[in-house]
């Protein structure tokens, strides 16, 4: 960058810094960690062609995208982010499951509470659902099938936890 600092990546790569420098804008002398780390995964040559491909508009976003997902590499050198993203999808499809078991619950709740107010429009689904619960003995199984629901969603939820679980860190660090 002509008569001031080097950037970072300048610095680490021990040249000196012109005005034409492709890495200046992107990695500051002042973070020089966030060079080093994207140096190491993917080497100073394949950022620099990746960058020189791409128009200027859009090179900041890709730095943020290599930036992250090197951080990513470092924690988890098999998947990187796909990992994290896996690990959120199951927190995801946990999280939905146990809001259908609440919802549920909560149904069942009202129909015990107020048996003779229902509904005047139902979809198909909700009609053969009441249905079924003109038999009392089905309907006095619910509370039962929802408890063994419930516990047997939350044991087999123990599938998608990993013993020691992603820890919640930044990786702009």
């Amino acid at each position: 960058m002509g008569g001031t600092s080097p950037c970072a990546s300048c610095k680490l790569l021990r040249r000196r810094c012109t005005k034409e420098c492709i890495f200046a804008p992107y990695f500051p002398s002042d973070d020089p960690q966030k060079f080093a780390i994207v140096h190491k995964v993917f080497g100073a040559s394949n950022i620099s062609k990746m960058l020189q491909e791409l128009p200027v508009h859009q090179r900041a976003d890709a730095v943020g995208s290599l930036v992250y997902e090197a951080n990513a590499r470092v924690r988890d050198p098999v998947y990187g982010c796909v990992g994290a993203i896996s690990f959120l999808q199951s927190q995801v499809s946990q999280l939905q499951m146990q809001l259908a078991v609440a919802q549920a619950e909560i149904l069942c709740i009202q129909m015990q509470q107020e048996p003779t107010t229902l509904p005047t429009q139902f979809d198909q689904d909700d009609k053969s659902l009441l249905l079924s619960y003109n038999n009392s003995s089905n309907y006095e199984m619910l509370p039962q099938y929802l408890t063994s629901f419930a516990s047997s969603s939350s044991s087999s939820s123990n599938v998608f936890q990993e013993s020691n679980p992603l820890k919640r860190e930044s990786f702009w660090t």
